[in-house]
């Protein structure tokens, strides 16, 4: 297994990798669109400008996990990292309002047929789907190890990037093989690719959406903070327990059943050690609030101890 990223460094590397991104998405934009306009390509020049939108969508990632990096502060103090989920809505309507122009585009040049080009114009496509592959498996990985929504709909946006290159490889493959012939495949190529972009883009939107009005997580994962709460001696039972997502964690707010007998101090001390023990035992938990309440049965305190 790979080393556990430390929680104050999550950020970071979601930012290094997102502006990794913009880089490589600058580069091949430009590279794209020159090439295609030199080789007499609209296909590939298309893809360039299409490779400009990753470059938004990057850019847009970066800044969301800078935001979310900050500490809480008096106006924030569940943190900023709800800035990081905005940025994966974001996204998400990037590639909505990408599906509709390429659906769009499609249609509206269907008729069109592609002038002569050179073999040159693949050049970039070919290294395009090598960096793209690459990028896609990176922020995959690192999304899901740090939890990143923006991070992992970026990688989703580089899905779409593989498959638009790949519709713009096959037609100026067919358009230089036969210009007459298939000159219209690249179209129709656009037009499922629209298709496709728009599905996407409602999976990314609906699980941002679900952070935004604090749906809870599986229930698999909320069994790991039971477990970690009763496992503190003293603590009997849990009343009810909700998480909500902040950015990159939960806050988890936990209603702990004690021995109605006991002082203040003793009870507060057992909702401290809960607290604690479910923030060193489940990563995935930023902080803890315990509310203590007395267990109301008498006959089943007895049957805990």
């Amino acid at each position: 297994m790979g080393a556990r990223i430390a929680p104050q460094s999550e950020e970071l590397v979601g930012r290094r990798i997102a502006l990794i991104s913009v880089t490589i998405g600058l580069l091949l934009s430009v590279v794209k669109i020159w090439v295609g306009l030199a080789a007499g390509s609209a296909a590939v020049v298309s893809d360039g400008i299409e490779a400009g939108a990753d470059v938004l969508s990057s850019a847009i990632v970066y800044a969301g996990l800078w935001i979310a990096s900050k500490p809480p502060d008096h106006e924030h103090p569940y943190g900023h990292g709800r800035y990081e989920i905005l940025a994966g809505l974001a996204v998400g309507a990037i590639l909505l309002l990408s599906a509709a122009a390429i659906f769009w585009h499609s249609v509206t040049s269907l008729s069109e047929r592609g002038a002569a080009m050179q073999s040159f114009a693949l050049y970039p496509l070919i290294l395009a789907i090598l960096l793209k592959c690459a990028l896609a498996a990176i922020k995959f990985r690192t999304g899901r190890r740090i939890a990143s929504t923006s991070l992992e709909a970026d990688a989703w946006h580089d899905i779409t990037d593989l498959l638009s290159t790949s519709v713009a490889i096959l037609a100026v493959v067919l358009t230089l093989l036969d210009p007459v012939r298939f000159g219209a495949a690249d179209h129709l190529g656009g037009m499922v690719i629209g298709i496709i972009v728009f599905f996407l883009s409602i999976r990314v939107v609906r699980r941002t959406i679900d952070h935004l009005v604090d749906t809870m997580p599986e229930p698999a994962m909320m069994k790991q903070v039971y477990a970690a709460a009763l496992h503190v001696p003293g603590a009997v039972a849990i009343e009810k327990c909700f998480a909500r997502r902040t950015g990159l964690k939960y806050h988890v707010d936990l209603h702990l059943e004690v021995d109605p007998d006991m002082t203040v101090r003793e009870s507060h001390a057992i909702a401290a050690a809960v607290k604690a023990n479910v923030k060193d035992t489940v990563d995935w938990v930023a902080d803890v609030l315990v509310h203590v309440e007395p267990v109301p049965d008498p006959v089943e305190l007895a049957s805990h101890r």
